[in-house]
């Protein structure tokens, strides 16, 4: 079906993405379209998008489809019965055990369209979704009832709940509320020939039960199979399924059929669902069950000097009524502790502590925190081997360190160069008070393959997750992977475990179901999968296998980086050594999805604004793989379609160098990418404008005000729209005098000589050319502040336009000009600083990778946004400020967010006397000329508005933002007109009056 004629342009160019790209399934891809109402994509760049997920496997699907509905997965599912093709359903693919990729499937991405919250009845503590709901996103709605969904797991901000139900996922709090299926009370799944079941709790021998098993259906069928199987197998199933809170192998067999409380006995095929991988059916909507949501916690850390230590302490801290007791271990604190965005957290910890627990109190559990905090205290410190503790009562502190401990799969991950610590076998379980033993034994098989592993998770469920460094680019790595695995299964039965407490089966753990549950279950297992599935074709290959021609699952294959994969090391402008290589900087990204995030950060904006897995860090970094690795050919990098459908849509907003876990800067993968395509192909008019928009600038501004009044005439915006450039969009005012002028013309008015500090203030081309007003707020507040000011006329632009066009020679030109101006002046003692955040940003980061040697470095660090400036040095301590008696929403630039930067101006605004908001917000939109694109208008605007929401959801009384980008979107926030920046905020707040001369 076509995109309705007034959806947003941006719908309709997503909607239309691989369109022009042949069809790798032609017959298939044409049936499907002529079945469904959702869009329908089997060309070659949807299928590496959908070839990965979290694991560490990679396999192409044949395609994939987002259907609408209910009705577009049940037409789906039968055309691909017509075809033979196996199915496989999606979420957000951030599962760790590849569950979520299959060679040849089908995929349904359920994400995009089917997220809808149906109904909430808060009485009876119930809600309906649809399985594409974020998890995040539910219990935000949830919120105003006091509600949430129990299980919680550490990817929450992005997985969705029908990806949770496949898995039987859970979190940190299973020590409390255990794991999904204990809270999914209905399901609607369409199975593996089209058709639609409900499942409930039915009483069994019940006059419902009767009724059901009577008919000659599907669903009668399925009933009396799965009875049979549980009383057949029901001496066995006691047997082999562990005793613990988490277990997530194989199928529910040993909760499907149980009795109740009163005494009734019921069976439940939700139960069954549940954790099933989306092999048995696929979920199209669930009834689920919810919990209070604690009004308030208390978070005690732990430290120990040894990890046996902390966790012998796992059952004192169990006997203490937690919510939760999770561990860490030095290697993940470490890792933080080299993150941009997780260092701030890390210093939190003790540089001494080998591992700590985290305990948390709920208050639905405990009256008194003090008390509780005391009792534990007594028994893990006092008492016990721990060396230090750490408590958190305010909710902001607590969260750093629940993010510091939610980030360490994805932080593993960064460690540099090939071997790095996969998910295999990361979270058996075992019973708590057998932990140190399992963790000590496990250490000897690691001992034995030569290799040492980082501990973490679960510890209060008895959950680790144990990554073992392995290079699995050699064949010697992915045998000792194997071997690995071989040996824990076994260590795991010894201590009467589970394999998986977590993650599931997936390609990663299949393998081993025959041995963990032994050959009569194994055998009810695929008794069951047949009956549900009798063609075998949904998501084949997980949980169960084949015993036949195709062979049995191997965890050796499909793998993402085998002993086949190399991949090329392309010659590059930028200096990519620090990230190890422009190909290792492309292949950090491990598909954990936090790029899929929609609410908070920054990263990534385009995808918050189109829902495509196109225009996410990981769907990029995915297609560049493909092409240095060869499963695109080379040269697609340097394509028409591939700019455009790749690489144009990145705002370059870099919130992906910090937001990302592993720090995959796609922004500076860009630039790279598009310089090579200019070098080969040549570059448009529009683009070396837009490069070279200082020029443009000056011109403007020489000839202002007849070129105001030429971009005013009519016409003039059709004459921009066959330019590229959206006619909805004003362009920048033209300043006659610029800041330059008016500051040659008034001078500096302190001396050099009664001054501490030394600014040159950058005359960026916005500040100068267009908006002068922050840049006279700048002199004037640094010239209160006791620092001589000069504002500079002989430096180039500082090459940020040039840059992020992909005019890597042009950029490094004006950066050699510039260092080359401004190190002996650094070297004398100026300092550097800017009114607009993305020119600051340029110096500090850029320039780095476009120059080398001493001279940068030193140019590099002397440069500092002017709030940045004022709030290092604390100048701002000794100005005297009035009352300004006013809030403001603060607005961070991304640029200096992704360099951790944006804070400065919030401590600056609050010693001014303002209240400060700071936002959580992500990219305003514009990102200099992204937003003035033709092509880019109605993304822009749809990215503009998230920024409107939360500026909206502020009870601050104005909103400031300090980039020029950033305040030309929020203009058109109901014509609110351009908001001011931060420091003329600031300047506005001084005691002194304003000069006369224009500041």
């Amino acid at each position: 079906m076509a995109t309705p004629d007034d959806a947003p342009d941006f719908e309709r160019y997503r909607d239309s993405l691989g369109h022009d790209r042949p069809d790798e399934s032609p017959e298939l891809a044409a049936d499907l379209r002529d079945a469904v109402d959702g869009e329908v994509r089997f060309d070659e760049y949807t299928q590496v998008l959908y070839a990965t997920d979290g694991s560490v496997y990679q396999a192409r699907p044949a395609g994939v489809v987002f259907p609408r509905n209910a009705a577009d997965v049940q037409a789906a599912v039968r055309v691909a019965a017509d075809h033979d093709a196996p199915v496989l359903p999606r979420g957000a693919g951030s599962s760790l055990a590849g569950q979520a990729v299959g060679p040849g499937c089908v995929v349904l991405d359920c994400s995009r369209h089917m997220d809808a919250i149906r109904d909430v009845d808060p009485d009876a503590r119930r809600a309906v979704v649809e399985p594409g709901v974020v998890q995040d996103d539910l219990d935000d709605h949830l919120a105003q009832w006091g509600l949430k969904f129990a299980p919680d797991p550490a990817s929450s901000n992005r997985a969705t709940v029908g990806g949770g139900i496949g898995n039987n996922s859970t979190g940190a709090h299973s020590v409390r509320y255990g794991i999904t299926d204990a809270y999914v009370a209905g399901l609607d799944v369409v199975l593996a020939d089209g058709s639609l079941v409900s499942t409930r709790e039915v009483v069994l021998d019940s006059a419902e039960w009767d009724d059901i098993v009577a008919r000659d259906d599907r669903e009668a069928e399925l009933y009396r199979t799965v009875r049979a199987l549980v009383e057949d197998n029901r001496e066995e199933i006691d047997r082999r399924y562990p005793e613990l809170k988490r277990s997530v192998s194989g199928y529910n067999l040993q909760k499907v059929v149980y009795e109740r409380e009163d005494g009734e006995r019921c069976i439940d095929l939700s139960k069954l669902f549940v954790g099933a991988e989306g092999t048995l059916g696929v979920v199209v909507a669930a009834t689920l069950d919810l919990v209070t949501r604690p009004e308030e916690t208390a978070l005690a850390v732990y430290c120990y000097d040894d990890l046996l230590d902390a966790l012998e302490a796992v059952p004192e801290a169990l006997d203490l009524a937690p919510s939760a007791v999770e561990l860490m271990d030095d290697e993940v604190v470490r890792l933080a502790s080299e993150s941009t965005e997780y260092a701030a957290y890390a210093e939190l910890i003790p540089a001494d502590a080998a591992a700590v627990l985290m305990v948390e109190f709920d208050s639905e559990l405990h009256d008194d925190f003090a008390d509780a905090v005391a009792g534990a205290n007594a028994r893990l410190l006092d008492d016990g081997p721990a060396f230090d503790a750490l408590t958190a009562y305010d909710p902001d502190e607590q969260a750093k360190l629940w993010k510091l401990r939610k980030a360490a799969i994805p932080l593993l991950m960064s460690m540099e160069g090939d071997p790095k610590p996969y998910p295999f076998i990361e979270d058996a379980s075992v019973p708590p008070d057998e932990l140190a033993d399992y963790a000590r034994e496990f250490r000897a098989i690691l001992d034995d393959h030569g290799t040492s592993a980082a501990f973490f998770a679960h510890a209060g469920s008895g959950t680790l997750h144990i990554r073992p460094v392995l290079n699995l680019k050699e064949e010697a790595g992915v045998e000792t992977m194997h071997a690995i695995a071989e040996d824990v299964t076994s260590l795991v039965l010894e201590h009467r475990g589970a394999f998986s407490g977590e993650h599931g089966d997936g390609l990663a753990r299949t393998e081993f179901n025959p041995k963990l549950y032994g050959p009569e279950l194994w055998s009810a297992f695929k008794e069951l999968k047949s009956a549900f599935d009798p063609d075998w074709r949904l998501n084949p290959g997980k949980v169960v296998f084949r015993d036949d021609a195709e062979g049995p699952t191997d965890m050796r294959e499909h793998l993402r980086y085998g002993p086949e994969y190399s991949s090329l090391e392309p010659g590059t402008v930028q200096d990519f050594s620090d990230e190890g290589g422009f190909s290792n900087l492309v292949e950090l990204c491990n598909g954990c999805g936090t790029c899929r995030q929609t609410d908070g950060e920054t990263m990534c904006p385009s995808y918050r604004g189109m829902r495509d897995e196109m225009t996410t860090t990981r769907g990029r970094a995915n297609l560049l793989r493909a092409a240095i690795g060869g499963d695109l050919p080379a040269d697609e990098l340097f394509t028409e379609r591939f700019q455009r459908e790749v690489l144009d849509l990145c705002l370059g907003c870099k919130g992906c160098a910090s937001d990302c876990p592993t720090g995959v800067d796609l922004a500076k993968l860009k630039a790279e990418v598009k310089h090579e395509h200019h070098r080969r192909n040549g570059a448009g008019l529009r683009e070396r404008a837009f490069a070279n928009a200082d020029r443009l600038a000056a011109l403007g501004s020489a000839l202002a005000p007849v070129s105001n009044w030429l971009a005013n005439l009519p016409g003039s915006d059709r004459l921009g729209e066959r330019f590229g450039v959206a006619s909805s969009r004003d362009l920048p005012p033209f300043r006659r005098e610029t800041l330059t002028d008016w500051f040659d013309a008034r001078g500096p008015r302190v001396p050099a000589s009664e001054a501490d500090e030394r600014v040159l203030l950058f005359p960026d081309t916005y500040t100068n050319y267009s908006y002068p007003g922050p840049g006279k707020a700048a002199v004037r507040v640094l010239e209160a502040a006791g620092v001589h000011v000069r504002v500079p006329d002989d430096l180039a632009p500082s090459g940020r336009a040039a840059y992020s066009e992909g005019f890597l020679d042009l950029a490094r030109e004006r950066a050699e000009t510039n260092v080359a101006t401004l190190a002996p002046r650094v070297a004398d003692g100026w300092s550097v600083a800017f009114v607009e955040p993305s020119d600051a940003a340029v110096f500090q980061d850029e320039y780095r990778d476009l120059l080398s040697g001493a001279a940068v470095e030193r140019v590099a660090d002397a440069a500092f946004g002017v709030c940045e400036f004022l709030d290092r040095k604390r100048l701002d301590d000794g100005l005297a400020f009035g009352d300004p008696d006013e809030s403001l929403a603060y607005h961070g630039h991304c640029n200096q967010k992704a360099l951790g930067r944006d804070h400065h101006a919030v401590g600056v605004l609050r010693r001014a006397g303002y209240a400060v908001d700071p936002l959580d917000s992500g990219c305003c939109g514009m990102a200099g000329s992204f937003g003035y694109r033709t092509e880019n208008d109605d993304l822009s605007r749809a990215i503009g508005r998230i920024l409107f929401e939360k500026v909206g959801e502020s009870d601050a009384a104005t909103v400031v933002a300090p980039g020029a980008s950033c305040r030309t979107q929020l203009a058109e926030r109901d014509g609110g007109g351009r908001p001011p920046t931060p420091i003329e905020k600031v300047a506005t707040a001084l005691e002194e009056p304003a000069e006369t001369n224009g500041v």
